[in-house]
């Protein structure tokens, strides 16, 4: 995923002589394609995260296509305010990475893991908010927001899951995809690092449709239609806070368009007590997958024990 990452900003690149790549003073090895191919479409900006919005917005005004690069606990969350007036208020073609997000840099502790920037950024005016699940979602959502020429998040976890689609595909604003049928009973929502966990969980026996969301906002509420006429329970999976992320986007719709019984799995309301592995975080906030199917095991048994 991160090499589809970097293959995608260096076609950018060559493509569009005004396609910049501002980065946070990140010098490891992920950009040396990116230099070696355009040297002088590359800005360290240095450890100044809220002075690089402000950069990237002034160039934007000059005509130039601005990829500003950090990771997710502080590209968008330390730079909010920039971001919402510098870039958003503006209407600003400026598009914003991060990095690590969720539990991902788990042995740097709370100040770097970043389970808030979705329910951040979903606020924001004019905002897009795009969150790819594997390298082809990468390189769609990357495509995708140099299309909108409008502000776009585009938010990345963990990288190396492995892919969940089998070819290329091409995104629109708000589209789901779905990666594994079911009976139409129960749909599984996820994103990001999760989709994999989600479609793990149906290998191993759980009779549910799994659908991807690679587009957080917008989202295609004609398809979500879709989905909630015809299952009787919805479960969302997020490496995300279960407030203001995507299992609080789907409650809202769900409540607008067909009241539905929903379980929000992600992490609770509450900082990781230990540092440790990615996998150590994930079952400390019980988001591994044996965790996430007693939840939904219960969920199953108390809401929809009348679904066969």
């Amino acid at each position: 995923m991160r090499t589809a990452f970097s293959d995608a900003l260096v076609a950018a690149a060559i493509a569009d002589p005004k396609v910049v790549l501002l980065t946070g003073d990140h010098g490891y090895a992920l950009f040396d394609a990116f230099r070696k191919a355009r040297p002088d479409q590359y800005i360290n900006c240095g450890i100044a995260e809220q002075n690089m919005v402000g950069v990237a917005a002034g160039l934007a005004k000059a005509g130039f296509k601005p990829i500003v690069y950090g990771l997710a606990a502080f590209v968008p969350v330390r730079v909010l305010e920039q971001i919402k007036i510098d870039i958003c208020y503006e209407n600003l073609p400026v598009i914003l990475i991060g990095d690590g997000a969720g539990l991902v840099y788990s042995h740097l502790g709370t100040s770097h893991q970043s389970t808030e920037d979705i329910a951040c950024t979903r606020a924001i005016p004019e905002l897009t908010l795009l969150s790819p699940a594997d390298r082809f979602e990468m390189t769609a959502t990357i495509e995708l927001a140099l299309k909108l020429q409008s502000p776009t998040y585009i938010r990345i976890g963990k990288s190396d899951r492995g892919d969940i689609h089998n070819t290329p595909l091409v995104l629109q604003p708000g589209q789901l995809v779905n990666t594994r049928p079911g009976s139409g009973k129960v749909a599984i929502l996820a994103t990001g690092s999760m989709v994999r966990t989600a479609m793990e969980l149906v290998d191993q026996g759980l009779d549910a449709e799994v659908w991807s969301v690679p587009s957080i906002k917008p989202i295609n509420r004609e398809q979500l239609a879709g989905i909630f006429h015809r299952v009787e329970g919805v479960i969302t999976i997020e490496e995300h806070s279960v407030m203001g992320g995507l299992g609080s986007l789907i409650a809202e719709e769900v409540s607008s368009i067909r009241p539905l019984p929903v379980c929000r799995i992600g992490v609770e309301d509450r900082f990781s007590n230990y540092c440790g592995s990615w996998d150590y975080l994930l079952s400390e906030h019980k988001l591994d997958v044996r965790a996430i199917k007693d939840k939904i095991d219960i969920f199953m048994e108390n809401s929809l024990s009348h679904v066969k």
